[in-house]
C-alpha cells in the first residue's frame, strides 16, 4: 500500500481564545477584508491570497483544550520590504518581541498575536 499524503503543507493552524478577535487581527495584519459575519466557531480560514491556508481554531467543541501560546514562531510571513513592514507593524502597535535580525540580504523579526502566539515576518533587506 502507498501513502496518499501529498508532500506539501496544506494549512497552518493557529490556536486562539477568541475567534473574532483573532480573525480581525490576522485580517488587519495581512490587510485583508474582515467580515465579522463570516466568522463561525470553531474555525476561521483567513482569506489569504497566496501559499497555504491559515486556519484559526478556538477549540469551542473541545472541553479539554488548553490554549498554550507558542514561544517560538511556528510559521512565517514574507514581506517584500522588511524595513517598511517593520515600521508598519510598529505604527499599528503590534507587539514586537524580537527586533530585526539578518543573514546577508535576508532578515526577520518576531511579533505576537492577541494570544501571545509568535510569528516571524521575513523578507528582503534593501538599503535603508
Amino acid at each position: 500500500m502507498e501513502s496518499t499524503i501529498v508532500p506539501g503543507v496544506h494549512a497552518v493552524f493557529v490556536h486562539c481564545s477568541d475567534l473574532r478577535v483573532s480573525a480581525k487581527w490576522y485580517c488587519e495584519l495581512l490587510e485583508l477584508p474582515y467580515d465579522e459575519t463570516a466568522v463561525h466557531s470553531p474555525i476561521f480560514n483567513v482569506p489569504v491570497r497566496e501559499g497555504v491556508f491559515l486556519t484559526l481554531d478556538d477549540h469551542a467543541f473541545d472541553d479539554t483544550a488548553e490554549l498554550v501560546p507558542t514561544n517560538q514562531p511556528t510559521f512565517n510571513l514574507f514581506a517584500h520590504s522588511l524595513y517598511q513592514s517593520y515600521e508598519w507593524v510598529k505604527e499599528k502597535e503590534i507587539q514586537i518581541v524580537r527586533e530585526i535580525e539578518h543573514h546577508e540580504n535576508f532578515g526577520w523579526f518576531i511579533i505576537e498575536d492577541p494570544d501571545r502566539n509568535r510569528l516571524m515576518i521575513c523578507g528582503n533587506l534593501e538599503a535603508a
